[in-house]
């Protein structure tokens, strides 16, 4: 149902408005036979985006799944815990310092940084869910500090330009973010889906885990790092895109049916939340043109507010 919808969208994608490309032209222009300006579409302005979105939705979406799974905490993901502000700081920091370094390294970088932070400032990894809310909005604030203090005094003349990405925007993507995203994925996507059964172990407790023959400490570093590089890769080409890496792995558990971690699931469902946020930007009145980003923290932060009642209600805050 997921591909389905992600496909339909992407139809939608390409096809509405003044400069879509006719449906008929599709199947031929996705094989290499566009011209004029169907091709100039496709190559240049729809087509990178809408790849863009999906790969880096699916990105978000991998992430997602795995932080929550080790953390064990519905609440858990790189958006909570400061993982795309870092990762925005990151950029505007090797841009000022370094400005011939690529900005996917400052990214990188930065995510790591602010989730190295979260994890020694809560005194217990990424174990308590209110500690690590209150840990990520604190690195989340410095990050931001960081990253305005650098836009104010150094970066004047990009402002406009790193302020629309520190959002999270598909605006200016081409085809080198599309081969970024696409390395990271095939790098990540695999990795992932071999590792998923070590980590769901964990949603049984440590115990469980270590008796079974897995290290519980070794699986949450490496599921942790796997999450950061998807977060990193995916914010170096859309920028720190919120919320729908805590998103896309509930929808797509609910969608399933399962409590476990769904790695393949999750990034379908990440892509398609990004890119039905990228239709809506590109074609719907009164949000059209906005940052990608706008709208997903929007939707967002609604949801996030109904996890916190929730998990409230339960005692587990």
């Amino acid at each position: 149902m997921t591909t389905a919808a992600l496909v339909l969208v992407s139809a939608l994608t390409l096809t509405l408005g003044e400069l879509g490309i006719p449906l008929a032209e599709i199947p031929s222009a996705l094989s290499g036979g566009a011209e004029g300006t169907s091709a100039f579409v496709l190559e240049r302005l729809r087509g990178p985006r809408l790849a863009t979105a999906i790969i880096a939705g699916a990105l978000l979406g991998i992430s997602g799944a795995l932080f929550q799974t080790v953390t064990g905490n519905p609440l858990g993901s790189p958006d909570v815990i400061g993982l795309g502000a870092g990762a925005g700081a990151g950029v505007a920091v090797i841009s000022l310092v370094f400005p011939l370094i690529p900005s996917s390294i400052g990214a990188v970088l930065g995510a790591g940084l602010a989730t190295v932070l979260v994890y020694v400032c809560t005194g217990r990894g990424f174990r308590s869910p209110a500690r690590t809310i209150i840990a990520g909005i604190a690195v989340a604030a410095l990050s931001y500090a960081i990253t305005q203090y650098v836009v104010s005094t150094h970066l004047r003349d990009a402002a406009s330009q790193l302020a629309a990405y520190l959002v999270g925007s598909l605006n200016a993507v081409n085809a080198q973010d599309v081969v970024v995203t696409g390395i990271a994925l095939g790098v990540i996507l695999p990795a992932a889906i071999a590792f998923s059964r070590d980590v769901s172990m964990l949603e049984m407790g440590d115990d469980t885990a270590s008796g079974v023959g897995i290290d519980p400490n070794r699986t949450r570093t490496i599921a942790v790092i796997l999450s950061v590089f998807a977060a990193g890769a995916s914010v170096a080409a859309a920028g720190p895109v919120s919320f729908v890496a805590l998103t896309a792995p509930q929808i797509a558990r609910r969608v399933i049916g399962t409590s476990h971690v769904s790695i393949v699931p999750a990034a379908l469902t990440g892509a398609l939340v990004l890119a039905v946020a990228d239709l809506a930007a590109q074609q719907v009145p009164f949000v059209e043109g906005l940052p990608v980003g706008v709208l997903t923290l929007g939707v967002g932060g609604i949801y996030l507010g109904y996890l916190l009642v929730r998990e409230h209600s339960k005692g587990r805050l």
